[in-house]
Order: structure tokens, then C-alpha cells, then sequence
């Protein structure tokens, strides 16, 4: 029953008729989330993130899976703390909703065990703004906004870093960096840490702000062209959207018949339409080869 308290003062915004009939299942459970990892062996249960990019792909794996005989049961929230909660606690099969980065920073400061198990996306994201229209008409003093969660906090510190106007720590990894790596700030920006929830909200009142792609779009910028700066595809290994699941979803039936439903043709399709087409696809990597690569923990 914690986890309906929760469900309650953390969602804000859910479609109407899933916080009703998540709130009924769940009063009818006793607990858990709603749909929880069913006892039928031919139910996928994902908790994943209310947005379009996340929708559509679920949509067409659903009807993928159901000509297997796969039941999809989707709970779609915009909470980015509860569905790793859930996920380990045995409450729903899979999450989709994050980037490796997010995923292994989540893991060590909750003692969660959430493992990713393969990419469905790549995420680069960049720095925007509604009031510039390049990075040399920022003012001296310019006020940036930051997503505060330490995953993404430090993206656009090393874009910045990148581009000449700041200098950070030697040896300081993007999925760790902080205000606190900062050696040089000859422009003295100043930076403004927000839930990166409201980065949307946010960026028509400073002068240039990191938003991720996706929105970008929802803000009517071109992901690409509008961007003061950018991150490449091959800078963004850790901010490959994963599906999650606890270590013994690794190879499992139901997780080969997820990703086997989220890599088709028609999810390709869905992210070239959406996204454009720069839209990483890295389906023949490994998210737990690569790791490694980027996360010491």
C-alpha cells in the first residue's frame, strides 16, 4: 500500500483513465502496481514514461506482441523515481523511461538492482534558447538552466567545456560532473539547477537552458538546427535510452519478446518520424558490455 501513497502525491499528471483504473486495480491488489508482474507467464508488464516517444513505440510493439500471443500491460507515469522502485521490488516486469547514466546513478544512491537490458534509442540532447540565437550573443553573466539530478547535470557543463567557455576538471566524467567541477568561468555564467521535468517551463525565462530532444520538439525547436550546442550520438553512449529490468530479466523469454517487439521496422519507423532522420538506433550494441565504458561507480 506504500506505493499507491506514493503513486498519489507523485503523479502529477497521468491520462485520466489510467490513474482511475490504476487506483481501482490497486485497491483491489492490496498493494503493488497496478497490473503488477502478472502470474500469467504470456503478460509483459512496463511502467514507462507519458510521452509520445514512449507511447508510439509501446503502441506498435503491443500489436507486435499480441500476434504471439503476448499481452502488453503498460502503466505510463511521469514520475522518474517510482519505476525502478517498482521494477526491483517485483512489481512490474520492465521499466522504460531512462538512459544507462540515469540508471546506474539511481542504483547507487537508492540500493536499487535494476540491470539495463538493451537499447531502444539514442538520446542526445543540447543547449537551447529562446532569446539567442547563437552561443557568442549569450551576455557575459548569462543565466543557464541545468537539470539538478546528477545523471544529466554535468551534459551541458561539458558541452560548454567543449565549446571554449568553461574549463572543468581534468578527468571529470559527464555522468558525474557538478557545479563543483567548474575550474574557469571566464564569462561568469550562472548556472540554475531545476527537475529537468520543468526544463520546458523554464527556458523562456533564462538565457539559454539543456534540454533533451524530445523536448526540443515539444517546444517547436528543431533538435538539430536550433541548437546552440549539440552532443554527438558517439558523446552519448550513457544517454541511450534502455529497457530495465532486475538481473534475472537478462535473457529471459518475455525480455527477448520486448526487444524483439521494440527493435522492428515499424518502431524505426516511428522514431524517424518523430526524431528525424539523425535518430540513433544502436540495436546491435550491448548496454552491460558497455557500461564499463563510461561508469565507475
Amino acid at each position: 500500500m506504500r506505493y499507491v501513497h506514493l503513486v498519489r502525491a507523485r503523479l502529477f499528471r497521468v491520462g485520466t483513465a489510467v490513474v482511475a483504473a490504476g487506483l481501482l486495480t490497486l485497491a483491489a491488489a492490496g498493494c503493488g502496481l497496478a497490473g503488477g508482474v502478472s502470474g500469467d507467464d504470456r503478460t509483459i508488464t512496463v511502467i514507462a514514461t507519458d510521452t509520445p516517444p514512449y507511447h508510439g513505440p509501446l503502441d506498435l510493439a503491443a500489436e507486435k506482441l499480441a500476434a504471439q500471443g503476448w499481452t502488453l500491460d503498460v502503466t505510463y507515469v511521469i514520475d522518474i523515481v517510482q519505476p525502478n522502485h517498482v521494477v526491483s521490488a517485483g512489481e512490474a516486469d520492465f521499466n522504460f523511461f531512462q538512459h544507462g547514466a540515469y540508471l546506474q546513478t539511481f542504483n547507487r544512491d537508492n540500493g536499487t538492482n535494476v540491470v539495463p537490458l538493451f537499447y531502444v534509442v539514442g538520446s542526445p540532447a543540447g543547449v537551447y534558447s529562446t532569446r539567442h540565437e547563437s552561443l557568442d550573443q549569450l551576455p557575459d553573466g548569462a543565466r543557464i538552466a541545468l537539470p539538478v539530478d546528477p545523471a544529466n547535470n554535468g551534459r551541458a557543463l561539458h558541452l560548454l567545456a567543449q565549446a571554449g567557455q568553461l574549463q572543468l576538471r581534468p578527468g571529470a566524467q559527464v555522468v558525474q560532473t557538478s557545479q563543483q567541477d567548474i575550474t574557469a568561468n571566464p564569462r561568469n555564467f550562472r548556472f540554475v539547477e531545476v527537475d529537468q521535468q520543468t526544463l520546458t517551463q523554464t527556458l523562456p525565462d533564462v538565457d539559454a537552458g539543456f534540454l533533451f530532444s524530445r523536448q526540443a520538439i515539444e517546444m517547436k525547436l528543431d533538435p538539430v538546427g536550433d541548437a546552440l550546442l549539440r552532443e554527438q550520438d558517439a558523446d552519448a553512449v550513457p544517454y541511450r535510452i534502455v529497457v530495465a529490468g532486475r538481473p534475472d530479466e537478462v535473457g529471459s523469454e518475455k525480455a527477448r519478446a520486448l526487444q524483439s517487439a521494440l527493435q522492428s521496422p515499424e518502431v524505426a519507423g516511428f522514431f524517424t518520424s518523430f526524431y528525424g532522420d539523425w535518430a540513433p538506433l544502436p540495436w546491435d550494441e550491448d548496454p552491460q558490455q558497455q557500461v564499463g565504458q563510461w561508469w565507475q561507480g
